[in-house]
């Protein structure tokens, strides 16, 4: 974690400098400006491992910067948002944020979610099995070792690159969305709750109001050509989170 560079696009002097101190102190290098436009064209210079983006920012509106960088930035982006505002979080999530934060926030609680984002970022994938193994329950409760090559029909994961093809085409996923998809794929053919996703992509406990999961959900449904409305490969299952269908 120590080293890790963060650029923190905040209109809010004093937040930005009690973030910054907190930040700097434990050992973080941060570098902040005031302004969307600003932050956008210092994201795409590139260097930074995390981005701390508001949401509403003179020059140009934050969910507007994540979504016209989104593509781009290979590094995490954790939106800023109003407190309890249902809108500003969905619209993060749906602009592919890597998670959202609301404000205000004690600068101990922002450390503590940013360094949980970086050890997902660090952990080391599953151990390999044989190439082009198709997907498999895991015994209930854990993950199976995750093969070379997940398939699922014309769904591909390649968890050595982090890349997931879709009848041949590499599709353009978020880090958030790869690490969910992932999540749910080595589980193939087991019912995970949204707690278990949680506690495993966030280290939190899921409180029963977090949207981000579903919201992440739907995305992925998009981008891997399930059916919204009668989804074939993630399903819902009622009252228990989401079953990765293998076949």
């Amino acid at each position: 974690m120590e080293g890790a560079r963060l650029l923190l696009v905040e209109d809010d002097e004093r937040l930005a400098q009690l973030v910054a101190d907190a930040l700097t102190r434990a050992g973080w290098q941060v570098t902040h400006c005031a302004r969307g436009d600003e932050g956008e064209a210092l994201i795409r210079r590139g260097g930074f491992d995390v981005v701390l983006l508001d949401g509403h920012l003179p020059g140009k509106d934050g969910f507007d910067v994540l979504r016209d960088v989104r593509r781009d930035f290979a590094g995490r982006i954790v939106m800023l948002t109003a407190r309890d505002d249902d809108i500003d979080q969905v619209l993060g999530l749906e602009g592919g944020a890597d998670d959202y934060i609301a404000k205000p926030v004690a600068p101990r609680v922002l450390l503590a979610r940013l360094k949980a984002l970086m050890r997902r970022e660090a952990a080391p994938a599953p151990p390999a099995g044989p190439a082009d193994t198709p997907g498999m329950p895991a015994p209930a409760g854990q993950a199976a070792a995750a093969p070379a090559v997940l398939r699922f029909g014309t769904l591909e994961l390649h968890p050595a690159a982090r890349e997931v093809r879709l009848a041949g085409q590499v599709l353009a996923l978020t880090t958030a969305e790869y690490e969910l998809l992932h999540f749910l794929a080595v589980r193939a053919g087991q019912v995970v709750s949204r707690d278990d996703i949680m506690q495993g992509l966030r280290g939190l406990e899921f409180d029963g109001l977090d949207r981000a999961i579903d919201a992440r959900v739907s995305r992925l449904r998009r981008k891997i050509g399930d059916d919204a409305e009668a989804p074939a490969r993630i399903k819902t299952v009622r009252g228990r989170g989401y079953l990765f269908a293998p076949g």
